[in-house]
């Protein structure tokens, strides 16, 4: 063979070995091109970070899982025209996501993966529904019923929902009212003496994880006065039960001689809790002023804004600006954001309704720093822009709301919508 046809026929041989050893590197770089979102989906994010939105759901997504393996399970706020509430997506090399399938007939917010079962609920029951080895339910039209016959009135109903490591669930079953007054949310009406309302709701009750059709008898009030909280999350390293409550509302509008409109916006504080059981956290009769970082007694029950609460009642650990109502709660674990992030709270503010003649505010995920367990630092916002623009922001006519909150395997941060369906994920670029 003369040495013009050896070199031909050696290269194509050699440009095939060269392609398989590279192939991955271009398959890596090609994969990371297609996921970038040049104007990172219009948030504005801290510098090192992109946004793209992998999925629309078309629907109200609320909480959501994300599996070890990458399979997302989205809990939709009600069910989807196909009447399905619980949504099931899988991800493409590139980052974006597909339906795949859905199950569940009830619509909702509370949904957790622990231990072999994915766990979900409505607003009076909580469901659990066996996995494989891949994170798939095996009977999606067969749900075990772990608790039933929950508390639901006209506000507040939806049940959050979060597992300990020691075979326990913590529902939330929020307060149905505003501040347990004779007559909800109307001017001068006085608070009902006791607040009987919370003997049902108004907290965090504990069941076990793994106990069929229990009822209100077969739980423990874990803890109580909180209005209401959709987000929570299990703080791993202090083992204990975070959550972000939603503070009382319409102080002016109920007693306009007490409180200006201005002082309504701000009041009461959205306030982060640490807690444990027994504790009484003080709703209906205290509020969380953020300004003069006290527990101030409620004007349905007394209060002149000065007359401080009953020192029994716990310290929020981090008090957030008013009405911003935080549905997502999640603690960083993931080892694909910078070293200041891991262990740090994550909280997906869903933006505010009654601020008027105030600009409404929040629609952002915000992060607050934690170190040894507990805050440490000023939190600050993490990702803003879901409202589309400043103007949308002060109106409250915004396009996105974020809501549910997931980490992925590879560390990725998810953010769901409940306005739009569209389904973020963020993650970091070093």
């Amino acid at each position: 063979m003369k040495k013009k046809q050896l070199l031909t026929s050696f290269v194509p041989m050699i440009l095939t070995a060269t392609l398989l050893l590279v192939a991955p590197a271009i398959r890596s770089a090609f994969y990371q091109a297609i996921n970038i979102d040049n104007d990172n989906a219009g948030l504005k994010i801290p510098a090192g970070f992109n946004v793209t939105i992998i999925a629309e759901t078309g629907a109200r997504p609320r909480h959501l899982v994300v599996t070890p393996n990458g399979l997302i399970y989205i809990k939709l706020a009600r069910p989807n025209k196909e009447g399905k509430a619980i949504l099931v997506l899988k991800q493409a090399a590139d980052g974006k996501a597909t339906i795949i399938s859905g199950f569940g007939n009830y619509g909702g917010t509370g949904i957790y993966l622990k231990n072999g079962y994915l766990y979900a609920s409505s607003n009076q029951e909580v469901f659990r529904y066996k996995v494989n080895a891949n994170y798939e339910v095996i009977n999606p039209n067969e749900p075990e019923k772990i608790i039933t016959g929950l508390k639901m009135g006209r506000q507040h109903e939806t049940k959050s929902i979060v597992l300990d490591n020691a075979g326990n669930i913590y529902v939330n079953i929020g307060a149905y009212s505003n501040s347990c007054q004779e007559k909800d949310r109307e001017k001068g009406s006085m608070g009902i003496k006791g607040c009987p309302i919370l003997d049902s709701a108004g907290g965090i009750w504990m069941f076990k994880a793994d106990k069929p059709n229990q009822t209100y008898k077969d739980g423990v009030r874990y803890t109580t006065g909180l209005r209401n909280v959709v987000g929570l999350d299990w703080n791993q390293q202090l083992n204990q039960l975070f959550v972000m409550q939603h503070g009382r509302d319409q102080l002016h509008d109920i007693f306009p001689d007490m409180y200006t409109t201005k002082e309504s916006a701000l009041l009461p504080a959205e306030c982060m809790y640490a807690l444990k059981k027994g504790d009484n956290a003080g709703w209906p009769f205290i509020y969380y002023d953020q300004l003069q970082h006290k527990k101030i007694v409620a004007p349905e029950y007394g209060g002149d804004k000065k007359k401080e609460g009953d020192k029994s009642i716990i310290d929020p650990v981090v008090a957030f600006p008013g009405h911003l109502a935080p549905n997502g709660l999640l603690f960083y674990t993931g080892n694909q954001f910078p070293e200041r992030y891991k262990n740090g709270a994550f909280i997906a503010f869903h933006g505010s309704w009654n601020r008027a003649p105030e600009p409404q505010a929040g629609f952002y995920v915000v992060f607050q720093p934690f170190k040894n367990g507990k805050p440490d630092g000023q939190w600050e916002v993490f990702a803003d822009g879901f409202s589309g623009s400043p103007e949308k922001t002060a109106s409250g006519r915004v396009d996105h709301k974020p809501c549910g909150l997931a980490q992925g395997p590879d560390g990725s941060l998810y953010v769901t919508d409940d306005t739009k369906g569209a389904l973020y994920r963020i993650s970091y670029k070093k």
